[in-house]
């Protein structure tokens, strides 16, 4: 599945209060532990999040203390004790099996040692698979045969409503839209390659003035400069969201993601987003005009002014025209 429908989905079982556990599998850096925090921080949830490989199994069940004749379990303060949250058990298959024979109890039991884990606490995990290159053990049969098993994929549609949200720079998110294989693409001869997770960090050192390359690789950060000289040459988007038209819709592809990309980071109010809107619909063709509705029309949501825009494209025929066509495809 999508980032965006794993959350949904993750959503969905904390509001039902579904309290089987989770293994969320996926590459790595594609955002499974961002996504999980994510729905702990919408659902109002606490969030602890523990890495197996880094315990041994006495940190998770406890040291033994003789108190009166009998031995017993000092529980670990990183164990929650009360409220409702998520323990969230990361790269659960990169720890060792011994660990992981100890989080079974756990995962099966919602116990280990002396301890219990609270009614208001989901048990979920997740770990990247062995064709994903990563450095990790088999899970034992009878401890995956104690989860709900999700697998997550990197998806562009979601990387870049997540990009938006973020404020991400859009000259990052027109190149992955253009060059969508570049979102994650696994590289054994560099030690940096690009995924969701590097991209961010790419964004960031963009922003800062510094090459990407550290973060996604020499070949990606070659693309992605090489794009960016070729981009410059948009039209003015201030023009076009100040209400001017007549201006012409680039030919090259490239100018094209680049051109929408800018219009939906920068339709920031009611009348820029109908004006980006009506230039697309009189001077683009109908499949770029969706591709700014997809990514826009969630941010408008989210900023609170799709109702006013929805009014507006309604007093216009071809507005009108576009948004039935568009309520119409979502439906089919």
């Amino acid at each position: 599945m999508t980032p965006q429908k794993l959350e949904n989905y993750l959503n969905q079982i904390v509001k039902r209060s579904i309290t089987l556990s989770i293994m969320i599998w996926g590459g790595a850096g594609i955002g499974k532990s961002s996504i999980v925090q994510n729905v702990a921080r919408s659902q109002g949830l606490e969030f602890i999040d523990l890495r197996l490989s880094q315990l041994a199994p006495t940190d998770l069940r406890g040291l033994p203390v003789p108190s009166e004749g009998v031995t017993r379990w000092a529980t670990p303060e990183f164990l929650p004790r009360e409220g409702r949250g998520i323990l969230f058990l990361d790269e659960i298959n990169m720890a060792p099996p011994a660990m992981q024979g100890v989080a079974q109890q756990l995962i099966l039991d919602r116990r280990v040692g002396g301890y219990s884990v609270p009614d208001g606490w989901f048990i979920w995990s997740a770990g990247n698979r062995k064709h994903d290159k990563a450095s990790v053990f088999d899970m034992p049969a009878p401890l995956a045969n104690r989860f709900v098993h999700l697998n997550v994929e990197p998806c562009i549609e979601s990387f870049r409503s997540y990009a938006f949200k973020q404020s991400f720079d859009q000259t990052v998110i027109a190149f992955l839209a253009f060059r969508q294989e570049l979102l994650h693409k696994y590289s054994a001869s560099e030690m940096a390659w690009p995924s969701p997770r590097s991209w961010e960090m790419a964004n960031t050192l963009y922003v800062a003035g510094l090459s990407v390359g550290a973060a996604v690789g020499d070949a990606a950060a070659s693309e992605f400069y090489a794009y960016k000289d070729v981009t410059e040459k948009i039209p003015s988007i201030d023009s076009i969201l100040a209400g001017k038209q007549g201006i012409d819709f680039p030919i090259e592809t490239s100018l094209r993601y680049a051109t929408v990309m800018a219009l939906v980071g920068q339709s920031t109010d009611v009348d820029k987003a109908v004006n980006g809107l009506r230039w697309l619909i009189n001077s683009g063709l109908p499949e770029w005009v969706q591709l700014y509705a997809t990514d826009a029309f969630p941010l408008f949501r989210e900023r609170g002014i799709m109702d006013e825009v929805q009014k507006k494209m309604m007093e216009d025929d071809k507005l009108r025209g576009f948004l039935s066509d568009y309520v119409r495809l979502l439906t089919k």
